[in-house]
């Protein structure tokens, strides 16, 4: 079962000189129950314990490889290296051995040291046994207590993994809900991300709903919420079948330094209340970044108007409105249609999807029309100034694009010339 460890944490796979860490130094958390299922990761992200000097052997390794250098926590003498495909956190033992330490963590699969100059596991509470059979136990409901976000962070463990969480420690952290209002927001926010990005993670955002884990972060959030979470990843799944461009789109972050995909954006909107202003003080008060509170308030605003038939002009105006948010709101609207409206079945799949096909098509005059002439153009070519009536014609003479009336530039400024005149 350990084979794995030993083969994977050798000298030549750590990103720093392994003899810059003093004997002993233990591997714990993640990487070694990574390593025991045989998971590999693409960003490496270790933790050690030292029994003593953890600030200072930190230090002393980011300066040997001029590394990054992070400080947590100087009281508990916890430190950060930054390497540029790893990240390297070294803490202090807490208590008078490592045995002591582990029995201080969350769960018993988190609980597994591997010495890493010895290639010694320690296993005081039979953590391997739990990987093998797949379940979350606690360690004991004080050490969830101790840190309530342990809560959320064995709902977002139980969906990575695809475990189970074992009955009475799921009965435990229901009993504990309410102790995550004493958790700061941003902390909540980061275990939440991979729920709200993987359909992995639906069942267990779920399951914090209805266990009030969410109950201090999403007031408004009910068992509606619940239904159209999974019914986001349903249609989600039926549209990027039938536009398999889709997808790639669903999984892009939203923004290179914002960690929060499309289809995050689409179960966040779930979540929140369904009218924009009290979305966006909800979501600032969870401190999530501008871009990620634009985008749920505009699939907000812009899903309702999808359940009309839309005029060409009124085509145009939506698609501006709604913007690269515009897949975020065929889903949301496609699923409010099943699951709220509860529509003839597939009736808001088909409306959608042709207004999709629209989007997800470059050249296309509605979703992606061609400038024909810029405001410069309209100035110089009607001798008229500069003011707000520049930006009106630009949009009239767009519009007047996509429905056909003109597709040149000659016939815009024709076009602006009659409706100058006609203000005139």
């Amino acid at each position: 079962m350990y084979g794995s460890i030993l083969s994977k944490f050798t000298p030549d796979d750590l990103p720093f000189n392994l003899e810059l860490l003093p004997k002993p130094a233990y591997l714990v958390g993640g990487a070694v129950r990574d390593a025991i299922l045989g998971r590999s990761r693409d960003y490496l992200d270790l933790d050690f314990i030292l029994p003593s000097e953890a600030v200072n052997v930190a230090r002393k390794i980011a300066k040997y490889h001029q590394a990054g250098f992070v400080l947590l926590d100087e009281q508990r003498q916890i430190a950060r290296v930054v390497f540029p495909d790893a990240t390297v956190d070294i803490a202090q033992q807490e208590g008078d051995s490592v045995e002591a330490d582990l029995h201080r963590r969350d769960f018993t699969i988190n609980a597994i040291a591997y010495n890493i100059h010895t290639q010694e596991i320690i296993d005081p509470l039979h953590g391997p046994a739990d990987l093998e059979a797949g379940i979350l136990r606690m360690i004991s409901p004080a050490n969830l207590e101790d840190d309530p976000l342990r809560l959320m962070r064995g709902y977002r463990q139980a969906a990575q993994l695809g475990f189970s969480i074992e009955s009475e420690t799921h009965s435990t952290i229901r009993g504990l809900a309410s102790h995550l209002e004493k958790v700061a927001a941003e902390r909540i926010r980061v275990e939440l991300g991979y729920m709200l990005a993987n359909p992995e993670g639906t069942l267990w955002l779920i399951k914090a709903v209805e266990d009030g884990l969410l109950k201090s972060s999403f007031e408004y959030a009910t068992s509606q919420s619940c239904a159209l979470i999974a019914e986001v990843d349903k249609v989600a799944l039926q549209l990027t079948e039938e536009f398999p461009k889709l997808k790639g789109i669903l999984a892009q972050n939203i923004r290179d330094t914002v960690k929060t995909t499309w289809l995050g954006i689409a179960k966040l909107a779930c979540l929140v209340n369904s009218k924009p202003e009290i979305a966006e003080a909800e979501l600032e008060k969870l401190t999530y970044s501008r871009a990620e509170i634009q985008s749920v308030t505009t699939a907000l605003r812009t899903f309702p108007k999808l359940d009309t038939e839309l005029s060409l002009r009124e085509q145009y105006f939506l698609f501006r409105e709604a913007g690269s948010v515009f897949p975020t709101t065929a889903i949301l609207a496609t699923a409010y249609g099943n699951v709220v409206r509860k529509v003839s079945e597939n009736k808001p799949l088909i409306t959608y999807a042709s207004l999709l096909s629209r989007y997800l098509t470059p050249d296309d005059p509605v979703a992606h029309p061609t400038q024909l002439v810029s405001g410069t153009h309209i100035i110089s070519s009607l001798n008229i100034p500069s003011s707000p009536l520049i930006g009106k014609l630009l949009t009239e003479i767009a519009v007047a694009q996509v429905e056909g009336k003109i597709s040149t530039s000659y016939e815009a400024i024709e076009f602006a010339k009659k409706m100058v005149v006609g203000n005139g």
